[in-house]
């Protein structure tokens, strides 16, 4: 599957040797030392991706970082390749030639990503979208936190083929909200990079970010043409909202639009 494909090209299954881990395979440029070239199956190498209490990380490099989720692992890796041998490309197409293989992005949606954030609170924002309707709606929900209107929790964030699933770790505000695949619009980071105070939220613990980052995805209104911003500070050192927004944007929305 991936051996006719470009360094960096992978693939994320469930491990059958190990439960509850993953197996990462990767395409790289050149073999392992003492492995002379053959037929390019050298070129792809297999990674296990182990659980811990805190995430999870790549078994046997100590110099890796426990991440706080999957995608997290995947999206970092995409940034810079620490222990691997070349940077993840996350992919905007297909890379398997034959229905019969998964995609990594479609391997990567039935996995699933999940991990802890703060619900700041959620808007109407009519038709608005995009970058400047998180930078308002942003604004908005922080005030209503600070005004004492809105209540930040600790919650469940998962992102997977059917969309996206909050559960309200705190059980205060909300027990669990779905949103539909087809109706996430957009997600993304305040354009302003303002800090949330998360001492504010139920929930908060030490060793959660004190000062975090804020992120925002659009929704469609269930029977409705307008759609809602919801609000969310990072919670955990390990589970960057750049992650989860990252992917929404490059692996959800990406096989959604996909013709």
């Amino acid at each position: 599957m991936l051996r006719d494909k470009q360094p960096g090209t992978f693939v994320v299954r469930d491990s059958n040797s190990f439960p509850g881990a993953f197996g990462l395979a990767l395409k790289v440029s050149t073999p392992p030392p003492g492995v002379n070239p053959g037929d390019g199956t050298e070129l792809v190498r297999h990674f296990l991706i182990e659980p811990s209490p805190k995430g999870v990380k790549l078994k046997g490099c100590n110099n890796e970082p426990v991440f706080g989720s999957l995608s997290a692992l995947v999206y970092q890796h995409s940034i810079t390749a620490l222990a691997l041998p070349t940077k993840l490309v996350l992919p905007d197409f297909d890379p398997a030639a034959t229905p019969e293989h998964l995609s990594a992005t479609q391997a990567l949606l039935e996995q699933g990503a999940a991990c802890n954030v703060v619900y700041v609170g959620s808007v109407d924002v009519e038709s608005l979208t995009g970058n400047e309707c998180v930078k308002r709606s942003i604004a908005t929900c922080s005030q209503r936190v600070m005004n004492g209107e809105n209540r930040a929790v600790s919650v469940h964030f998962k992102v997977s083929s059917q969309g996206v699933t909050l559960t309200d770790n705190t059980r205060k505000v909300f027990f669990r909200r779905h949103f539909n695949v087809q109706s996430v619009i957009f997600a993304g980071m305040d354009p302003v990079d303002r800090r949330f105070e998360n001492i504010r939220a139920l929930g908060f613990h030490d060793g959660c970010i004190a000062q975090a980052r804020l992120f925002a995805f659009v929704a469609r209104i269930p029977s409705s043409s307008e759609n809602a911003c919801h609000v969310f500070a990072e919670l955990e050192p390990e589970q960057p909202g750049s992650a989860v927004v990252n992917f929404i944007n490059k692996v959800m929305l990406a096989q959604k639009n996909r013709p």
